[in-house]
């Protein structure tokens, strides 16, 4: 089983200062997960222009083509084979929000679809031009809704309890594969939704892509337990997936956390985005404590579940990202762009990194390896 991590924020940790540290000693944390975890690949976001038009960057990594190129090169010298991961937006997609781009068309669905395919070969045509060899696609991320919002969205009809906009989603995902597979034949396709545990809405959606003739190799989930349910709902969906479609089933993004502090006690007194209030709401589920012990128990029983259910791979999400000043998970530019503005700028994820507050590796980073 393939084992992975995404440090899409990476660059932004170290420009703000950002150190690791194993057992009091430094090191390079790609070096370290690769060589001593045995990581093998590297998955990176790519934001098409994550800036406002004053220049002011969005934050959370502000990761555009040059980040990209700079993070992938890093990573294909320290051994790993690259997952590229397209938002086609400008800042955050998830399936509450899948933003056209400023630039591309918001009412021309064929001129959108032309501005798809040609960003896709550009954009590939960049980065083998500086030869980096990308071993993976995706076609968007936790497009469970679709993407390119409203021309390319999946809609609930209550009236007939089902969803619809397929026929513009599947057209959309053919065009970005077309000039994808141009330019990286041998590249793997991967098509990422969320809500893991939910059966229904996968057969749903894979079953309409199998009607439109959607060429890809890999169904990508991602799993956070506190709101996919429990491992038995994951793993009954995995290999009902495998069953009907044939095809690699990969868990792209994961992750649990070591503890309920935030890390801005003093200066900013806002708890990371999972915590304590988030499950005494009934809003979340914690399967385990959120300590370095729990971390740990997640991480071992998930790999352990992964193998046993033959997932081909497995990555952990953000293992990397420091809670340092102007390491945050937004901008105000960047809140403004996705209309979320009642949070504070900070680094909300940090509680579920490998590596503490501190930039000392957890328990969970010694667990998180291949066997």
């Amino acid at each position: 089983m393939i084992l992975g991590f995404d440090a899409s924020s990476y660059l932004e940790v170290l420009e703000k200062g950002g150190t690791y540290t194993v057992h009091g000693e430094k090191v390079d944390p790609f070096l370290y997960l690769h060589d001593v975890n045995g990581c093998s690949y590297l998955r990176l976001r790519l934001w098409v222009d994550p800036y406002d038009e004053d220049g002011h960057p969005y934050g959370g990594g502000t990761n555009d083509l040059v980040k990209f190129i700079a993070l992938a090169k890093k990573g294909h010298q320290d051994g790993y084979q690259i997952l590229l991961d397209f938002h086609f937006s400008d800042f955050w997609c998830d399936p509450g929000k899948q933003y056209i781009p400023k630039s591309w068309p918001k009412d021309d669905f064929t001129a959108l679809s032309e501005t798809l395919g040609n960003y896709v070969k550009d954009t590939l045509e960049a980065i083998q031009a500086v030869g980096i060899p990308i071993a993976a696609i995706q076609i968007g991320n936790e497009i469970t809704n679709g993407m390119l919002w409203p021309l390319g969205k999946i809609e609930w009809d209550e009236a007939t309890d089902t969803r619809h906009g397929y026929e513009n989603l599947t057209h959309l995902l053919k065009v970005g594969i077309a000039s994808a597979k141009a330019i990286f034949p041998a590249a793997k396709i991967l098509i990422h939704l969320e809500r893991s545990y939910d059966q229904a809405v996968y057969v749903e959606y894979f079953d309409e892509l199998a009607k439109a003739g959607v060429e890809y190799d890999i169904i990508g989930l991602s799993y956070y337990p506190y709101w996919h349910h429990s491992f038995e709902e994951l793993f009954a969906n995995i290999d009902a997936l495998q069953k009907r479609y044939g095809k690699e089933t990969w868990i792209v993004e994961t992750s649990y956390g070591f503890t309920y502090e935030t890390a801005y006690k003093e200066s900013i007194p806002f708890p990371p985005l999972v915590n304590e209030k988030l499950f005494e709401k009934g809003d979340a589920r914690e399967p385990y404590p959120l300590t370095k012990e729990g971390q740990v128990e997640f991480i071992t029983t998930l790999l352990s579940k992964a193998k046993e259910h033959q997932v081909g791979a497995v990555f952990y999400w953000e293992p990397l990202w420091l809670p340092l000043p102007g390491t945050s998970w937004a901008s105000k530019e960047g809140e403004m762009y996705i209309n979320e503005t009642e949070k504070p700028c900070t680094n909300e994820w940090a509680n579920q990194c490998l590596f503490d507050y501190d930039g000392e590796a957890t328990p969970g980073c010694f667990a998180y390896r291949v066997d």
